[in-house]
């Protein structure tokens, strides 16, 4: 069948015209789903954040027999305070968050005897990027001190420093959020005393906690 040129020319725009109200109610349709990062997460907005934490690792590249191959395993508690609100082009957009953290518990597994120890983070400065798909990434770097029963190593002294850096993620989930990074520690009495070889750690921590958005 042979159909008027007319006939076929209302039908193209008959279907152009479906076409574009089924477009509308579409982005209509979508404007109205919350994004993936709108489930009622606290993110790391301006306000303050308290976390549980655990990690541990260990030093692959010392000194045989001194450092190389030592473990240790710490866990311990945080707060810190987001003092800003978003700043920085595209991927580096974030919030600074200023935190420390209380180490009661440090357990260094080494030749000589495993050492026991606490210590305490006074400066941490953390960068947390902005949310996407209920994810928040962070860089961090910190430090502190950390007294033992025993020296790290041994020969060395039983005050130590403790400069670290990190890189992770937060993972939102409602009011509560967890945090996994992989971190480098390096603890070292600066040349205290006149055997300095040092201990680098590399591991993973994991933590649990909470955002507090400002009033």
């Amino acid at each position: 069948m042979i159909f008027p040129r007319s006939t076929i020319g209302d039908g193209k725009l008959g279907i152009l015209f479906l076409l574009t109200l089924l477009s509308f109610g579409a982005t209509r349709g979508l404007a109205q789903t919350p994004p993936p990062t709108d489930r009622g997460d606290r993110r790391p907005d301006r306000g303050t954040e308290w976390e549980i934490w655990t990690g541990g690792g260990a030093d692959p590249i010392g000194s045989n027999g001194v450092t190389q191959g030592n473990r240790m395993w710490n866990a311990g508690f945080r707060y810190g305070w987001i003092l800003t609100d978003a700043h920085g082009p595209g991927l580096l957009r974030g919030r600074f968050e200023y935190a420390v953290d209380a180490v009661p518990v440090v357990m260094v597994f080494q030749p000589g005897g495993t050492a026991f120890g606490f210590g305490f983070d006074p400066w941490i400065m953390k960068w947390n990027l902005e949310a996407h798909r209920r994810v928040s990434p962070y860089i961090e770097l910190g430090g502190g001190g950390l007294i033992s029963t025993r020296e790290i190593p041994m020969g060395e002294s039983r005050f130590n420093f403790t400069p670290t850096g990190a890189i992770g993620v937060n993972l939102l989930r409602g009011k509560y959020h967890w945090s996994i990074d992989f971190r480098y520690l390096h603890i070292s009495d600066a040349e205290l005393t006149k055997f300095n070889p040092g201990t680098d750690t590399f591991g993973l921590r994991v933590g649990w906690g909470q955002y507090i958005p400002a009033k």
